[in-house]
């Protein structure tokens, strides 16, 4: 059992509550597979240390945004364990803060022990996404307060199920998750164009026989030209693919003009310190693979407490 709704505040003052995103028996699989990998046979440490009920105290150490508390409590729930958190999700320990208690679970001491490095590693590697999402996100409108658009992760996840918890991480700091996978939008990327003789028209054709109405579009696209094509076949999204920070916003200003209704991404190699040359009105996304590839876990610790 776990108390605490995991939940953020985001700038409208609308409290978001990501965790019914979750379906339970997705979770209660993905929880249970990596409790079963870290533990696939006996528990000698266990033995040592035997059943009796203790409290540890889950501490944050490091600056960073908070997320993770849905896979955590998933965790500590399969071991039979209760977790009371203690701050929401989406809480920022501050440059030079000391160490905070988050959480206190309580439980027989050897479950706490065989959940510990599992929700540890979930929670470390989730609210550095978190926060590197949200420090990118501030940094765009720090620059134009006016700016409508979306920060946004991409598809280089970590393989497998884990690839959930860091697209979960984007939206507690306040970015956009893009796609989920292959099947959610179709993006239509360089080799499949060349696939296709070359003919993004050929390619947004035949993609819109599966898609219908109920699927988006996105084409990858190294030209205007290209992009303008994939516009006028019908694509939802057109993606600037390592564009020139000043050719991007000349040729983003030149297709909003022609097709306003299309989405422009602009992707490939933009960083938190480069987004400031990427940014303008005629921009709707800015797509960083970074943020779920090159992120810094935060640091936490469980500390079993001794008795009295």
């Amino acid at each position: 059992m776990a108390s605490s709704s995991s939940s953020f505040s985001n700038s409208s003052s609308e409290t978001i509550n990501f965790a019914a995103l979750i379906p339970p028996h997705r979770l209660d699989v993905m929880v249970r597979s990596w409790l079963h990998n870290d533990l696939p046979s006996f528990d000698v440490g266990g033995l040592v240390v035997g059943t009796v009920p203790r409290t540890a105290i889950l501490w944050m150490k490091s600056p960073g945004v908070l997320a993770g508390q849905p896979f955590v409590n998933a965790v500590f729930h399969n071991l039979d364990c209760q977790i009371d958190w203690h701050v929401p999700e989406g809480f920022q320990l501050s440059d030079g803060n000391t160490k905070t208690h988050v959480a206190t679970v309580t439980g027989p001491v050897h479950r706490l022990l065989q959940g510990e490095r599992t929700a540890l590693n979930i929670i470390s590697r989730c609210s550095g996404v978190a926060t590197a999402a949200n420090h990118a996100v501030n940094v765009a409108h720090s620059i134009l307060s006016s700016w409508k658009g979306h920060i946004a992760g991409t598809r280089k996840t970590t393989p497998g199920s884990f690839g959930l918890v860091e697209k979960y991480g984007l939206l507690v700091g306040g970015a956009a998750m893009h796609r989920m996978d292959l099947s959610q939008m179709c993006m239509l990327k360089d080799n499949h164009i060349w696939s296709c003789n070359g003919s993004i028209s050929g390619a947004v054709s035949a993609a819109k026989r599966a898609t219908g109405f109920s699927q988006k579009i996105e084409v990858e696209c190294q030209s205007v030209h290209e992009a303008r094509e994939a516009a006028q076949a019908g694509a939802d999204i057109v993606m600037l693919d390592n564009f020139e920070p000043a050719q991007l916003k000349e040729d983003a200003a030149t297709l909003k003009q022609e097709f306003p209704h299309v989405l422009i991404e602009a992707s490939g190699g933009i960083t938190t310190d480069t987004i400031k040359d990427y940014l303008c009105e005629h921009v709707d996304i800015i797509s960083q693979g970074k943020l779920t590839q090159g992120y810094a876990c935060i640091d936490f610790s469980l500390k079993i407490q001794m008795e009295d």
